[in-house]
């Protein structure tokens, strides 16, 4: 007889039962044959919770998120703004020199326009749709080195990364464009989008002038085309990037889906003329960091509270979880743990503002001592030492359904580290649970990429100074 996969079967059956509140005495007698009797029995135990700040969280370079509002939970502004530098595909192309219509007064290439396009998704509120915000690009004088780490309070600004006469251009906008007609707008493909020109005479660092900055990438690019080769080349010759900060405005904040320059020019060519462009991205491919900024005395104040444990995002609070691992396994060494249930219930907010942060939609649950290390390595979830749960409006909860395997790592980590383990490991029985989002392959639904959840969220937990309980499943054979 397989017996690990009769203990899997009788685990799955267990939880079931025990959360039924039924008796579990007969389970190993039903599943299992004469010859092969395993005991079942369930305990419950108690973790204890706090809220921990967050501080900074890893920036990767999926998802920007751009705006400022005031959390009415705390009265204190919380901004995100961002950096990218543009994506450069093996097939990008660019007319030849001697095909392009319009010319400089030296009869050079010359660019028709140049602009940003910003598309903008998942806003923060809708009825704050026409809130006037102005947003400022700042040209980046060096390119933030691609493959390094970068965490949401790194401050381009502060690391003197950008240009101090470089491009340094200003825009009003609000997330209802209302510079597009209806329309327009009521097309299925149309997206919010904010669009910044760089039709102004641009000085590169060389000390020329071109008409604007468009024209200055087109040039280079006939003068130098081996700085076009790659992304690499492009951003340490050509263009190290933008850096998108909130100038003034308060109550935008929404994921920038989609990043574009755009370069527009006039190609004549077998008698025929039309417009031609070349658009680059600011994509996952290239380095992008995301600045955060949060009110540290307002959430270290929400931290200290003892009645609950708070999660908040972008880059605000965690919620700490010490499990109780000794009492879990030190008392049951004879028994194998099969299963171990732990829920979380979300607290219903006390105001009804409407414009109160929206609730986390899933949460990881990973060992605090591998917390950034699970970020930083790319990880995703493995279900043994790491675990995602998605909030469940129905019970207003979350819930790890098994989470056995961390429990019996977390024991036998304690028992191969020998003495003083404890004291050179103080958070060897504490996890984490943090705000997330993630991404998984159109033909699974395993995760493939977990991040930061850089939206706008917030919520309260049961906990604090009361204890979150856990139920367990354990089983013997004999």
């Amino acid at each position: 007889m397989n017996k690990l996969k009769y203990m899997a079967g009788v685990a799955i059956a267990a939880m079931a039962i025990s959360s039924c509140d039924e008796d579990t005495l007969s389970v190993g007698n039903t599943l299992t044959s004469e010859n092969d009797v395993l005991d079942v029995s369930t305990s419950t135990f108690m973790a204890t919770t706090r809220t921990i700040v967050a501080d900074s969280v890893l920036s990767l370079s999926t998802n920007c998120y751009l705006g400022k509002v005031k959390d009415p939970e705390t009265g204190a502004v919380v901004a995100s703004e961002f950096s990218t530098q543009f994506h450069l595909l093996e097939t990008t192309y660019i007319s030849p020199d001697s095909n392009i219509v319009g010319r400089t007064v030296d009869n050079k290439a010359a660019a028709d326009s140049c602009e940003f396009i910003l598309y903008l998704s998942s806003p923060f509120k809708p009825i704050d749709s026409l809130t006037a915000m102005k947003i400022r690009v700042l040209e980046m004088d060096k390119p933030v080195e691609f493959g390094k780490l970068y965490y949401s309070n790194f401050d381009p600004v502060k690391e003197n990364l950008i240009r101090t006469d470089g491009i340094r251009k200003s825009k009003m906008f609000t997330y209802k464009n209302l510079q597009y007609n209806d329309s327009l707008r009521g097309l299925s493909t149309y997206s919010e989008n904010i669009r910044i020109t760089l039709n102004e005479p641009y000085t590169a660092k060389d000390g020329q002038t071109y008409n604007n900055y468009g024209t200055y990438v087109l040039q280079t690019y006939y003068n130098h085309p081996e700085y076009f080769s790659n992304s690499y080349t492009f951003s340490h010759h050509v263009c190290p990037g933008f850096f998108f900060e909130i100038a003034d405005g308060l109550g935008f904040y929404s994921k920038v889906s989609n990043i574009g320059l755009r370069v527009f020019y006039g190609v004549t060519k077998n008698d025929s003329s039309y417009n031609a462009a070349l658009t680059l991205a600011g994509t996952k491919e290239v380095q992008q960091t995301s600045r955060i900024t949060n009110d540290l005395d307002a959430i270290s104040a929400l931290a200290s509270e003892t009645g609950h444990t708070y999660l908040k995002s972008p880059a605000g609070l965690f919620t700490e979880v010490t499990l109780p691992v000794d009492e879990i396994k030190g008392n049951n060494t004879n028994d194998s743990l099969l299963a171990a249930k732990i829920t979380f219930q979300r607290l219903n907010n006390k105001s009804q503002d409407s414009r109160l942060l929206g609730i986390p939609a899933s949460l990881l649950m990973v060992q605090k001592d591998s917390l950034n290390a699970f970020f930083e390595k790319m990880k995703v979830t493995d279900s043994k030492t790491s675990y995602l749960s998605s909030y469940s409006s129905t019970y207003n909860t979350y819930s790890f359904s098994n989470i056995s395997s961390l429990i019996t790592e977390m024991w036998n980590a304690k028992k191969r580290g020998g003495e003083n383990w404890t004291a050179r490991h103080p958070d060897w029985n504490k996890v984490v649970l943090v705000p997330v989002s993630y991404t998984s392959s159109t033909s699974s639904t395993t995760p493939s990429r977990v991040e930061h959840d850089m939206s706008l969220t917030s919520t309260r937990l049961v906990g604090g100074t009361t204890p979150i309980e856990i139920s367990v499943v354990y089983a013997k054979f004999h």
